[in-house]
C-alpha cells in the first residue's frame, strides 16, 4: 500500500535525505523526459469560474440544462466551443442528470468527494494537457489528455485513469474523471484509438486533435482519423457510393481494441511526465528532476463499459508497476477461448457464458428486435410502436433462415427470447431488448466491431453496411454542414449518431437506411435480417474475411491476472448490452482461478441496474425511471473503496449482490430517488448475498 508514511519515506530517499550509518544514501537523480510516443502536446489553464476542467464552465446547472450556449458560427465552431459541447454531451450520455434520479444529491459536480451535498456549481480549476500518441506516421494518433486540478498536492500525488467508453472521443469518460478531480488527483484520459467524428469522404474533410475540421490534405499527419484510401480509391468510392463517411473505430484498420490497455498505460505515463514538468525540481537549464513517480503516487485505473475493459487490460499488462488498483463499472472484457471455470446462479447454471463481445452482440443483433414482441417483454420501456411491424417481419425472416421457430409472431418472439436466455442473457434483461433493438444499439455495435476486428476498409462495405446521413425516406444524402462541424462534440463514433445512420448498401432497389431496407432474401422490410445474419456468420466462417475477424477477436482476449492489485468491479444484473454471464461473472471466476489466494478482486453485482444510466429519466423511455437505479453511484463507491484500501489499508468489501429498491411510481414520473433505493456495498453482507468461489465455480445468489 502506498500510505502517506511510505510515500514520505520514498520521497526522502529520492531527495537524498535519508541516512544509514551516518552516510547519505542517494538515488541517482533522473531527468524528466517526454515519452517518445507523445506528439503535439499543448496545455490550457482554466480559472474554475468562466471555464473549468469538469464542466467547461457550465457547472452543475449547465450540465443539467436542456441546452448549452450556441456556437457563434455553427459552421465553424471554435475548439473551445467544441470542448464545452463535448463535455456537455459526453457527461449527459453517461450520467442521468435528472434531479429525481439522484443528480445533485447522490452524485454530480456539487456533491463533494466525501458525499456532502453543496449549493455551488462544482467547477474545478486546473490545467488540461492534450496530445496524440503516435509513431510519427499519423496513422495511429490516439488522443491522450491529462487534467491536473489546481488543488493537486505533489507531496501526496494521485492519478486516476478515465478511458473513454464506447467509441467516444477524449471526453467520453468525463463523469469518471469527476471523481478523481474532486479528490485532487490528476486524471489521465485516452480515447483508445476511437473517435466520435468521421472522415467525410465526399468533402474529404477530417477531424483534428481539438475537434475542429480540416481538409485531409491540410491536416496531413495531424488528422485524428483519415481513411486509408488512395486518391484514386477515394474518387472511385465517391463516384459509386456518394455521401458516405468512415469512422475510426470501424475503419482505422488497426483493430484498436488490441491496444486499449497500452493506450491507458500511455495516458498514465503522460500524466507522470506533465506532473513532473509542473512540480519537479529545476535542473537549472529548464529541465526538471523526476520526483513524482510510481513508487510514491497512488494510481487507480477506472472507467466504465469498454473503457472499463481497457482499464482491466491496462492492469493485466502493467509490467512496470504504474497502477496500484482498479475500480470499474460494467467492463467489456474478452475471456479466453477455452475457459476452465463455471458459473452458478442459485441452483442453476447458465447455458452460455464467457463468450466474446462479437459473439453475443451479433446474437443480440439477430434476435432482440423479434424478442421484443415476446410475452415477457410486454410493457417494455422505450419500445417504439412504429417499428413493431418491422420487428414482426424480422421474426418471419428468422424463421425462414431456420434460426427460430413458431407458427405465430408471438410464438416466434417467445422462441427468440428463449434463445437469448440460452445465450446468456438473464431474465432481468427481458424488458430491455425492445429499446435496444428499436434504437439500433446491437446493430451499431456489431457493424463497428466487425469492421474493426476484420481490419476492413470503408470501401469493403463489410456485409453490405455503410454510414451516411439520410433523408426522411432513409436515402443517403450530404451530411448537413453544421452536423459535420460539431460531430466531435455530439457524436459517439458508433452510428446511428449525430445525424449519421447505418445504411444497407444491398437493399433491394437502392441503398437505404438499415431499418427501412428490404432484404434480398425475403423481399421484406425486416431491418436487414440478411446483414445481421452475415455478421453473425463471420464468427464461424472460413473465408479470408471471417478468418481475419476471428484473429482480431483473439487479439483482444484477457488473461485474468490483475497482479494482486486491489480491484473492484461493479455490474448491473439487468445489463442487456454486456450481459453479466459474458463479462464480469466469468472474469471474476477466471481471476480467482488464475491468482488464487493472491486475488484482491471483489465483484459487486447490483440488482435493478442496467447499462445506460442516461436512459433512466429520458422522456422518450418512460419506465426506465420507475424500474432502474443509477449504477454510477456504485462506480463512485467502488472508487472510494479502492482508494481507502490503498491510502489507509481499509479492507475491500467482499464480493456480493447489492439489492437495490426501484423508485416505482408512474412510468415517466417516478418519485425522487433516496438513499434507501441505493444501499451501501456492505462490509459484512448477509450470507445470502455473498458471491463465492467454490473450486472452479463462481456462485452467485439469486
Amino acid at each position: 500500500m502506498k500510505t502517506l508514511s511510505l510515500k514520505l519515506s520514498l520521497l526522502a530517499t529520492a531527495m537524498g535525505l535519508s541516512a544509514c550509518g551516518g552516510e547519505d544514501v542517494k538515488e541517482p537523480w533522473v531527468i524528466n523526459t517526454k515519452p517518445d510516443f507523445v506528439v503535439g502536446l499543448k496545455s490550457t489553464s482554466y480559472d474554475g469560474v468562466s471555464d473549468d476542467l469538469l464542466s467547461a464552465g457550465l457547472g452543475k446547472t449547465g450540465l443539467a440544462s436542456a441546452s448549452f450556449p450556441a456556437y457563434a458560427d455553427p459552421l465553424k465552431p471554435t475548439a473551445a466551443e467544441l470542448r464545452r459541447a463535448a463535455i456537455y454531451n459526453n457527461y449527459r450520455a453517461i450520467v442521468d442528470v435528472a434531479a429525481n434520479g439522484g443528480y445533485g444529491t447522490l452524485y454530480g459536480p456539487n456533491v463533494a468527494a466525501d458525499g456532502t451535498v453543496g449549493t455551488g456549481e462544482g467547477k474545478i480549476a486546473g490545467t488540461e494537457y492534450l496530445a496524440f500518441s503516435d509513431d510519427g506516421t499519423g496513422t495511429r494518433n490516439v488522443t491522450l489528455m491529462v487534467q491536473v486540478p489546481s488543488n493537486f498536492n505533489p507531496s501526496e500525488p494521485c492519478i486516476i485513469t478515465a478511458t473513454s467508453s464506447g467509441s467516444r472521443s477524449i471526453y467520453g469518460a468525463i463523469s469518471t474523471g469527476e471523481w478523481g478531480l474532486k479528490k485532487g488527483c490528476a486524471v489521465a484520459y485516452t480515447d483508445k484509438g476511437t473517435h466520435a467524428a468521421g472522415h467525410d469522404l465526399a468533402s474529404d474533410t477530417v477531424p483534428l486533435l481539438d475537434g475542429t475540421r480540416s481538409s485531409a490534405a491540410a491536416a496531413g499527419t495531424g488528422a485524428a482519423f483519415k481513411a486509408n484510401l488512395t486518391a484514386a480509391e477515394l474518387s472511385s468510392f465517391n463516384a459509386t457510393t456518394p455521401n458516405r463517411l468512415a469512422f475510426k473505430h470501424a475503419h482505422s484498420q488497426r483493430n484498436p481494441e488490441k491496444d486499449w490497455g497500452l493506450y491507458t498505460l500511455q495516458a498514465v505515463q503522460l500524466a507522470f511526465y506533465v506532473l513532473n514538468e509542473r512540480f519537479g525540481q529545476d535542473v537549472g537549464d529548464g529541465r526538471k528532476w523526476i520526483s513524482i513517480k510510481p513508487e510514491n503516487t497512488l494510481v487507480i485505473a477506472s472507467s466504465l463499459s469498454n473503457g472499463g475493459g481497457a482499464a482491466v487490460a491496462a492492469v493485466e499488462q502493467d509490467s512496470k508497476g504504474l497502477i496500484d488498483g482498479l475500480a470499474v463499472s460494467e467492463p467489456a472484457v474478452e475471456l479466453p477461448a477455452n475457459l476452465s471455470v463455471s458459473l452458478q446462479r442459485g441452483s442453476s447454471a447458465p447455458k452460455s457464458f464467457g463468450k466474446p463481445l462479437y459473439d453475443y452482440i451479433t446474437q443480440a443483433n439477430l434476435l432482440q428486435n423479434c424478442a421484443s414482441l415476446a410475452t415477457n417483454a410486454a410493457g417494455s420501456p422505450g419500445a417504439v410502436a412504429f417499428y413493431a411491424s418491422f420487428n414482426a417481419k424480422r421474426c418471419q425472416s428468422l424463421v425462414a433462415k431456420g434460426i427460430i421457430s413458431g407458427a405465430s409472431t408471438l410464438d416466434q418472439a417467445n422462441d427468440a427470447l428463449q434463445k437469448l436466455h440460452d445465450s446468456g442473457w438473464e431474465a432481468e434483461s427481458d424488458l430491455l431488448h425492445a429499446s435496444h433493438g428499436d434504437y439500433e444499439v446491437p446493430a451499431a455495435v456489431a457493424v463497428t466491431y466487425a469492421n474493426a476486428y476484420a481490419r476492413a476498409s470503408v470501401k469493403d462495405k463489410l456485409c453490405g453496411y455503410g454510414f451516411a446521413a439520410t433523408t426522411a425516406a432513409g436515402l443517403p444524402t450530404v451530411v448537413a454542414p453544421a452536423a459535420l462541424a460539431d460531430m466531435f462534440a455530439k457524436g459517439n463514433g458508433v452510428p446511428p449518431s449525430a445525424g449519421v445512420n447505418l445504411i444497407n448498401e444491398l437493399s433491394v432497389g437502392t441503398p437505404v437506411r438499415n431499418v427501412f431496407s428490404v432484404s434480398p432474401s425475403s423481399g421484406a422490410t425486416d431491418i436487414n435480417a440478411d446483414g445481421a445474419d452475415c455478421l453473425r456468420k463471420l464468427l464461424t466462417g472460413t473465408d479470408t474475411t471471417a478468418k481475419a475477424l476471428q484473429a482480431g477477436i483473439d487479439e483482444t482476449r484477457r488473461n485474468g491476472n490483475l497482479r494482486g492489485r486491489p480491484a473492484l468491479i461493479v455490474h448491473g444484473r439487468n445489463d442487456a448490452l454486456l450481459p453479466v454471464n459474458h463479462t464480469s461473472r466469468p472474469y471474476t471466476a477466471l481471476n480467482k482461478q488464475v491468482e488464487g489466494a493472491a486475488s484482491n478482486l471483489s465483484y459487486i453485482e447490483v440488482t435493478n441496474a442496467q447499462h445506460f444510466d442516461t436512459f433512466i429519466d429520458n422522456p422518450f423511455l418512460p419506465g426506465y425511471d420507475s424500474r432502474f437505479i443509477p449504477l454510477h453511484v456504485y462506480l463512485n463507491r467502488a472508487l472510494d473503496a479502492v482508494y481507502d484500501k490503498l491510502r489507509s489499508g481499509k479492507a475491500l468489501p467482499p464480493s456480493q449482490v447489492v439489492r437495490t429498491v426501484p423508485r416505482g411510481g408512474v412510468a415517466g414520473a417516478a418519485p425522487a430517488i433516496t438513499a434507501a433505493n441505493v444501499p451501501a456495498i456492505a462490509a459484512n453482507p448477509a450470507s445470502g448475498d455473498l458471491i463465492t468461489m467454490s473450486g472452479s465455480t463462481l456462485r452467485i445468489p439469486d
